[in-house]
Order: C-alpha cells, then structure tokens, then sequence
C-alpha cells in the first residue's frame, strides 16, 4: 500500500509541474550520484538569438519546502567569464556540493533554496555550457551582457510562467558588481516602456563587488598592509607614489616607476602560496589532487572543515558525459572541456572601469533595497573599498544612517558587522568568509540572505554568555 501511495504522489508531482507549464524537457530526474531530494530541478537552455544561434545555459532549483509561496532569486558569478552553475549553484549557495572523488554530490544543508527559488545562468554566451553559432559573439561587454540576460529572462519566464509575478532578487558575487546593477538598469528600463508585464525587482544583493575600480585596487595593498602580509615600508611607498585614479584594467601599470616597483614587491611577498580570494585558508595542490580524483577516488581536504580543492572535484563532474546528459547540457558538442571561467571569452576590460555608483543611485531611486556584503578574508575586492563606497553613495543620495555600524550574531557569535542608510541601502560584513561568502561561512550567508529576501535586518542581539 506504501508503494502504491508514493508512485501515486510521484506521478501526481510531474503531472502538477506540467500543468503549471513548466518544461518537462528541461527537468533533471536524477544528478549522477546525488541524494534523493524533495524538490524539482531543470536544466536546459534559453535562446537569446535565434539568428546568431546564441544560447544561455540554466539550472534552476526549487525552493525546498512551499515552492510556490517563495520568491525567485537570479544568481551570477563574476569573472567577466565564470560560470555561475559552477560557482553559485554547485559550490556556494546552490543545493550540492561535488563529493571529495569528483563523481558525485552531498547536500548543502545551508543552500539558499530553503528560503527562495534559485536561478543560475552562465552568462555571456561563451561562459561554460552557453555558446554561439557566431564566434564573434565571444567578444563582448557589459552592454551586451545585460541585454541577453533581459532576454533570457522574458524567454525563462515562458518555460516558467508561474513565475513571471513572482518577487525577483538580483544576486551575485565580484563582477557581478558590474552585471547585476546594470541588469537591474535594463529590466527597470523594460519596465518604464511595458505597457503589460513587468519584471518584480524586489532587491539587489552583492558579495565583495567590483563597484569603482580606482578605490577597489588600491584597497587591495591596504588590506595586504592591515593583515601582516606586507611591510611598513612598501605599504607606504604604494600610498605615497600611486595614483590609483589612473588605474584601469587594460593598462594597469601606466603609473610612476617608483609604483610600478612598490606594487612589484607586494606582489612578490605576498606570492603564490596564498589564496588571495580568502587569505586565511591553505591552497590546494592540483596535480595531487587530480591523480587522486583519477586513481584513489578520494580527495584531500587540507583544511579543517573547508574542502580548499573543491574546484578540481567540481571540474572533474561536470566533464563526466553522464552529467552533461543529466543536466542536458552541452547540446552542441563544444570542442573543448567544461571549465570554471572561460578560456574563449574575449571581455571587453575596458568596460571594469566603469563607476557603478550611479547606477546603484538610479536603482535605488526606484525604492528597491540594495545590500552590499563582504567576506572579511577577501582581499581581491576587500570590504575596505565597499564600505567606503557604499557610504559614499548614501552621501550622494544625502541618506542618513538609519541602523549605526554594528555587530550582527548567529547562534550566539558575531556574525559580522552592518550598517543601514535611508532604510533601504546596506552594507554588511560576513566574518570568517571570503570572496565567495558562502563557501566559507554557508549558515551566516543564509542568515544574510534571510534577512535579505524577508525584508529584515540581521539579527543584532544574542544571549548572554553563560559565565
């Protein structure tokens, strides 16, 4: 009787997903070695352009647990030219993890689909799976980027239209600093023009985000200086003689000779013994790894708690053909393997030295919350530089501090450090994490992104410390 109650539960399920419209040619049965889980997943891809053959890969997952009660979260990695499905969905805030032998996944009890819908996209076409018939659409920008994701999104959103009403929060880490504020411009734009549907902005979020060039870079020295990982001396010689306002990413280094050495010798001490993305945590030794992951079957975790080699075990999965076949990607046969950022995308750099300030002014004109968040162990995009910035845009906007510079707690520690300006404009630290917040500290950026999606602020009390 059990038996026949559950297969009737299971047809019943995929007969309501079809019903609401959604694409069962796109639905994934079952990921190569994953768990059983209570929630649907797709994968497939939107054409962006019919005629140039341009095409985004998506994953989407499921809210787990009172789906269609939930908002929708679009998600983007960074780059210019990484993979989101890589990133987000399979080693951030996504619902698994690759397993240590590269051949299959655990849960991420901490994933973002307990509070909202998650959407992931390799965004622009060239970026893993997506791909066009046009080679010259490997050359692209932020222009273009923004444009095919408005039109991926109406196109989703007809294998999808249960979702068109839904709450939107736009999400992301690094450069999507870049993307997801000037995708809010074009979807707002979209919106004045439309005489019938409109996208459902509800929010924009962003971990350690390329903002303003001339203050990101040199926060990267200061953050070196403040952590022990350079000296008095260079230190000082990088604030006396460079000129960051001069800093672009196609010819970084048209400064002094005095700076050019000063930056040489940071680097230098610093070295290639360091994950710069998160300073605290021990690197991986790729070729042990990948003869592990082919021979032994089993990978090495070398620090506690935190799998530092988890992009070679995510590599190796999802170049394995019964993956791709899950996922039903890789449509075209691409000549070359899956990897984490793209080896064929020609960016345009010149388009990271754009001031997204004004952007975020104009977004937040329109009413719609902004959270800027950093992992404290960052020192790419450190949150020296984003907290100047975002304080600088509620000076411009002539906001107030409407929540003062404080401690936020998750189960009885300090969680990190926020501030709110206008009630509408936050910046928030996540402590103990990195550039990519959720990889080191999964259950405080759930706590974040909780606070995001349900409209609250971060949790600033605890219980008092048994003495």
């Amino acid at each position: 009787m059990g038996n026949w109650v559950w297969a009737v539960l299971v047809i019943w399920f995929f007969l309501v997903g079809e019903c609401l419209g959604y694409p069962k040619e796109d639905l994934v049965k079952k990921l190569p070695g994953s768990p059983n889980v209570n929630f649907r997943q797709y994968a497939g891809y939107v054409d962006v352009d019919d005629k140039a053959g341009r095409s985004l890969f998506y994953y989407f997952a499921e809210a787990d647990g009172n789906a269609n009660a939930k908002p929708l979260t679009l998600w983007l990695n960074g780059g210019p030219g990484c993979s989101s499905i890589g990133g987000g969905a399979f080693t951030e805030l996504g619902p698994f993890f690759p397993r240590g032998d590269g051949r299959g996944l655990i849960v991420n009890k901490y994933s973002w689909n307990r509070v909202s819908n998650l959407l992931f996209v390799e965004s622009p076409a060239g970026v893993g799976w997506s791909y066009s018939n046009r080679t010259s659409d490997y050359k692209c920008g932020d222009d273009q980027t923004a444009k095919d994701l408005r039109t991926f999104l109406l196109q989703w959103y007809g294998k999808f239209p249960e979702y068109k009403s839904r709450d939107l929060f736009l999400t992301g880490e690094s450069y999507a600093g870049h993307y997801i504020p000037q995708l809010a411009d074009v979807l707002l734009d979209y919106n004045h023009h439309s005489a019938d549907f409109k996208f459902n902005i509800k929010g924009l979020a962003i971990g350690n985000p390329l903002l303003k060039l001339d203050r990101d870079v040199p926060a990267t020295y200061e953050y070196f200086w403040s952590h022990g990982m350079i000296s008095d001396e260079i230190g000082l010689a990088i604030t006396a003689e460079c000129d960051f306002e001069d800093y672009t990413f196609v010819n970084p280094h048209n400064m002094t000779k005095p700076c050019h050495k000063a930056i040489e010798q940071a680097n230098q001490i610093v070295g290639n013994y360091i994950n710069n993305y998160d300073v605290i945590l021990d690197v991986c030794y790729p070729s042990i790894v990948l003869q592990e992951l082919r021979l032994r079957k089993y990978a090495t975790k070398i620090s506690i708690g935190v799998d530092v080699c988890m992009t070679y075990e995510r590599w190796f999965y999802f170049n394995l053909p019964e993956v791709q076949n899950a996922l039903h990607a890789n449509r075209t046969h691409l000549p070359y393997k899956w990897s984490m950022c793209s080896d064929i995308l020609k960016y345009n750099y010149h388009d990271g030295n754009i001031n997204i300030l004004p952007i975020l002014k104009k977004i937040v004109g329109y009413k719609i919350p902004v959270w800027i968040f950093s992992g404290d162990q960052d020192s790419v995009v450190p949150l020296l530089g984003s907290r100047t910035l975002v304080r600088e845009l509620a000076l411009d906007l002539q906001f107030k501090i409407t929540l003062p510079y404080s401690a936020w707690f998750h189960k009885g520690q300090v969680g990190g450090w926020a501030t709110e300006y206008g009630n509408i404009l936050t910046f928030a630290t996540v402590r103990g994490a990195a550039h990519m917040v959720h990889f080191a500290q999964p259950a405080r950026a759930l706590v974040l992104f909780d606070s995001i999606v349900n409209g609250k602020r971060l949790p600033n009390v605890t219980h008092p410390l048994i003495q």
